[in-house]
């Protein structure tokens, strides 16, 4: 086997079993870990019970995404893992296709699949990430047609939800920083791994459909948007060097100002400035320092090629 499937969960049993089945339907063999986050709904006793082949790893609270994930990679004895949200299900070649991708260049530190709407399949959900000078992170192809989206490409990250990763890559850029606990982790992780060099793709005939907000439960909310500013700032500070922070300054002040009007016109404008602020304090904690990006001179081309994609996305956003 070349892939571990790993599956966070979180009182996600209604969503877990179409997902397994799913997972264990692949056209090519993969080993599956289960990591439940504490769950309250008899989600381990499934597991245990309907999939023994999977193994489950156990939290006794929920430690969040990144916890969750890290302790799969650990565990996963493949040179590939692939995460898969557990509101997700995949087409039977699905894996086979990422990998295919994945071995295709020796540079792509992740593969993206291509996310469709459960509910709407012939819509997408994501097509990979894109990163912003405005300090804003999106969706590629968000609620376009999936037609429109057939070719491999490249993009700045990928969503957590379903990606391969090439684990020996990972040693070298760390794992999930689980500061952010959830929400721009995938980010984050891309942005190391574009500091050093390596590239990440979407395969688009690699298809998962994802039903959405299964666990915070809507596209705005409360938790969702306490933790993305907040992530957003220690996101930005954790990985720009000073030099980027200065000259992206404008534009980030410009980002962080649009969206703060916006999520004011929501009704969750003093959230929002909550969330800013305990980024602000992370970014100062001693926690938050240690994991900052160091500047190593050797990257430097690497961050003026991220430099420029910043700035050409401000355009692509719209």
């Amino acid at each position: 086997m070349k892939t571990t499937v790993i599956i966070p969960n979180y009182n996600g049993i209604d969503f877990l079993k179409n997902c397994l089945e799913s997972a264990t339907k692949s056209a090519v063999p993969a080993s599956i870990i289960v990591v439940d986050n504490g769950s309250s709904d008899e989600s381990r006793e499934w597991v245990k019970e309907n999939c023994p082949e999977a193994q489950l790893i156990a939290f006794p609270e929920n430690r969040g995404f990144c916890a969750a994930v890290n302790a799969g990679i650990l565990a996963a004895r493949t040179p590939y893992v692939f995460l898969l949200n557990n509101d997700t299900t995949i087409e039977p070649d699905c894996i086979g296709r990422l990998e295919s991708a994945m071995e295709s260049a020796d540079g792509f530190f992740s593969v993206g699949a291509k996310m469709l709407s459960m509910r709407e399949p012939e819509l997408v959900d994501t097509a990979g990430d894109l990163y912003s000078a405005f300090g804003w992170a999106y969706a590629v192809g968000k609620g376009k047609e999936s037609a429109r989206y057939r070719k491999r490409r490249a993009v700045f990250s990928n969503c957590g939800g379903a990606v391969l990763y090439r684990k020996d890559y990972l040693e070298r850029t760390g794992l999930f920083d689980e500061n952010h606990f959830a929400y721009l982790e995938d980010v984050d992780l891309g942005y190391r791994a574009r500091i050093l060099g390596y590239r990440n793709v979407v395969e688009p005939a690699a298809v998962v459909y994802h039903a959405g907000s299964g666990f915070s439960g809507s596209r705005y909310n409360a938790f969702k948007i306490a933790h993305s500013s907040r992530n957003n700032v220690y996101l930005i500070y954790k990985n720009m060097p000073l030099l980027q922070l200065v000259i992206n300054a404008p534009f980030l002040l410009a980002g962080f100002g649009i969206k703060y009007l916006f999520f004011v016109k929501k009704g969750f404008g003093k959230l929002y400035r909550e969330g800013l602020a305990q980024g602000v304090a992370l970014c100062r904690s001693p926690e938050g320092k240690k994991r900052k990006v160091r500047f190593a001179w050797k990257n430097i081309g690497h961050y003026a090629k991220i430099q420029l994609e910043l700035w050409a996305n401000l355009f692509r956003r719209f």
